[in-house]
């Protein structure tokens, strides 16, 4: 299930993050890893996170995911290993939240972009995903969020 969707404004973002460009089966086995990498390097300099991780997708291929397993910070995190210091950009948005398993987001984007299409608006080419309360938070999937965010070109009319 998802939330009706609604148009918001994403601030620009400092994140401490780790670049993936990998094949779509290969998403299980690799985000897991890469977020605990994140998480370990901030609190090894001594970095609180400054919201909950997300990924931020530079592009949308089915088949190859090019995007950024993330942590918002405050303060610029030193790179180290494979984490990085990035800057999620700022954007305009459609944003819905998904309620339940991961697994259901292959259904909740098509939801989403179809709004966006139905208000006669645009996407661009990137989108992220905020993990606002998951497996970490609790072992029940039914209590699991997800925010999905669709960036926007702007348009003239200032919708």
């Amino acid at each position: 299930m998802t939330d009706i969707p609604t148009l918001g404004h994403s601030p620009a973002q400092a994140t401490a993050m780790i670049p993936l460009c990998i094949a779509r089966h290969e998403i299980a086995s690799q985000m897991g890893p890469a977020i605990r990498e994140v998480f370990s390097v901030l609190a090894a300099q001594g970095l609180k996170p400054a919201g909950p991780w997300f990924c931020y997708h530079r592009r949308l291929d089915p088949a190859l995911f090019d995007f950024e397993v993330s942590v918002p910070v405050a303060t610029p995190v030193i790179a180290s290993g494979r984490v990085r210091p990035g800057l999620r950009p700022a954007a305009q948005v459609a944003r819905t939240v998904m309620h339940g398993a991961y697994e259901n987001l292959h259904s909740a984007w098509p939801a989403l972009d179809a709004w966006v299409i139905d208000e006669g608006l645009a996407a661009r080419g990137d989108f992220w995903e905020i993990y606002a309360i998951g497996p970490e938070t609790s072992s029940d999937p039914a209590n699991w969020r997800t925010e999905l965010n669709r960036a926007l070109i702007q348009l003239e009319h200032g919708r």
